[in-house]
């Protein structure tokens, strides 16, 4: 009885890392989030885990919109809109400079 246990909690941590891991990344990927915000989210969600027992799953649903409903919670007014602009600029300039290239033979 002990081992069938043990095998249903590593099986729950491994749900709980997945769930955790996919949600960092997808966080992470949101306009305007730096390390302070995916530190501060995954801070909180692990806190709420470890407060209530729930797994995250059940707590905040599925971790790639509940990265999008953090991202906009914790990114401070501005931060990603002005990041969405300065991505729009790198990639335009990146494409000039590839174009460039492919004209030159370089």
């Amino acid at each position: 009885m002990a081992r069938k246990d043990r095998k249903k909690d590593t099986a729950t941590e491994k749900d709980y890392e997945k769930w955790m891991a996919r949600f960092q990344l997808r966080l992470a990927l949101q306009s305007g989030v730096d390390r302070a915000v995916v530190l501060q989210a995954v801070k909180d969600v692990a806190g709420h885990c470890a407060v209530t027992g729930e797994h995250p799953q059940t707590a905040f649903g599925d971790p790639d919109a509940y990265a999008v409903q953090a991202a906009a919670r914790w990114v401070p007014a501005g931060r990603a809109e002005r990041e969405k602009r300065h991505r729009a600029v790198a990639d335009a300039v990146d494409s000039v400079l590839t174009e460039g290239m492919d004209i030159t033979g370089l």
